[in-house]
């Protein structure tokens, strides 16, 4: 998800993960047939990547930053933000689960006297923004060491939930009293105040990191044995948790949907018949051990918004096959689908030349547009739709979005 220089180092992206040959039912509620259209911007707040600008600073400037994001949102006739609100295994509210989260103070655990998400659901819903509270499951620290966390810290108060892996820390997924307690953290938000959608991004199983092995032998000895392999195994948590949710969500708070944002490749055609005319390096089915697909044929989810994060015409994923496949992937579902655009990348000069011309995510809307699945874009992130150094966001908003339009419901 990731596209910042700095933070994105130390976080392998999707849309970085990307094509090097190796690694780096519920009602619709959702689509363009209802008459709505998905204009989002995603608002990251791990390692202060979009907001607040920095740790520590004060109340009120935090507020007044995130407004500035939601009015931006409003005057370029976007209608929902998607704030990242449990960035690692910590808290953007004052949880019943989890410590304050660390990128509001600079500590974790450090109350930083006001309430970030109950003030975004409520100014967002007062600008006719729909605000989707978007939770990280697993990751718990962007680094190894325990000691750095809280005392009170839940990885620290269960060592035993708690696995190592490339240079960071995460919940094991494997194991059912982790299962519950992020789903406990999660639904803490969700009973709390009247969000319009839970989403996840793209990290589950985390992604490969070469030369390194994610110990999660004493849960698969103790709960896998019965599956045909760890990966089927590993898949099966992932379902299950997906699942849970889904059915959890509905009985916290009725009408929030439930929307993921995956890595855009499902599998590449070259590993299974079903998938995309691909060749990426990273398969959420086979890497991350996420059965995207699944989820979709199975209406667990509301919504999926996969990370298209590559041109048109890029030769390993190409964003017109993959809209393709995913248009097809979603229909007669009952699930929405709005894709995932790399604003990030436009302009930025270490991005292939078709991202150094402002009119190329405007043409991704002219090509979504010819699949009447695709029921709207998120743009990633709030940074690059306030800095637009070549005007890619200001092309697309004058191309495509001269009026206000609703958000699918």
């Amino acid at each position: 998800m990731w596209g910042a220089a700095g933070a994105v180092a130390a976080m392998m992206t999707a849309g970085e993960a990307v094509a090097a040959p190796g690694p780096p039912a519920r009602p619709h509620r959702g689509g363009r047939a209802e008459g709505g259209e998905m204009r989002g911007v995603w608002i990251a707040t791990v390692a202060n990547l979009d907001w607040p600008s920095a740790p520590g600073l004060s109340a009120a400037a935090q507020k007044a930053e995130l407004i500035a994001h939601l009015d931006r949102a409003v005057a370029l006739r976007l209608n929902a933000v998607v704030l990242q609100v449990r960035p690692s295994a910590d808290a953007l509210w004052p949880s019943s689960y989890e410590p304050w989260a660390q990128c509001l103070t600079g500590v974790q655990g450090k109350d930083p006297s006001w309430d970030p998400l109950g003030t975004a659901v409520a100014e967002a819903h007062a600008r006719g923004l729909e605000l989707h509270a978007w939770f990280n499951p697993y990751r718990v620290a962007n680094h190894t060491d325990p000691s750095r966390l809280v005392a009170s810290h839940p990885a620290r108060l269960h060592p035993d939930w708690v696995l190592p892996y490339g240079g960071k820390l995460y919940y094991n997924p494997g194991l059912p009293e982790v299962r519950k307690f992020v789903q406990d953290a999660m639904l803490d938000a969700v009973s709390r105040y009247p969000v319009d959608a839970v989403h996840w991004d793209d990290y589950f199983y985390p992604y490969p990191v070469a030369g390194q092995v994610f110990d999660d032998d004493d849960a698969y000895e103790t709960y896998g044995q019965d599956f045909a392999s760890r990966a089927a195994w590993r898949r099966d948590n992932t379902d299950r948790l997906v699942r849970e949710t889904a059915e959890r969500i509905k009985e916290v708070r009725s009408g929030v949907r439930f929307g993921i944002s995956p890595f855009a490749v499902w599998r590449n055609a070259s590993t299974d018949p079903l998938g995309s005319d691909t060749a990426a390096g990273v398969q959420t089915y086979d890497d991350l051990h996420a059965d995207t697909r699944k989820w979709v044929k199975e209406g667990w989810i509301d919504y999926i918004c996969p990370q298209i994060y590559w041109h048109i015409g890029f030769a390993a994923a190409d964003y017109a096959k993959l809209v393709s496949w995913w248009a097809a992937a979603v229909r007669g579902t009952g699930v929405g689908l709005y894709v995932g655009e790399a604003l990030y990348k436009a302009g930025d000069p270490a991005q292939p030349a078709a991202w150094q011309d402002p009119a190329e995510l405007s043409r991704h809307l002219d090509l979504a547009a010819g699949h009447p699945e695709v029921g709207g874009h998120v743009y990633f992130s709030a940074k690059q739709v306030k800095a637009d150094p070549i005007g890619a966001m200001a092309r697309v908003v004058a191309d495509h979005y001269q009026v206000r339009a609703r958000a699918p419901r």
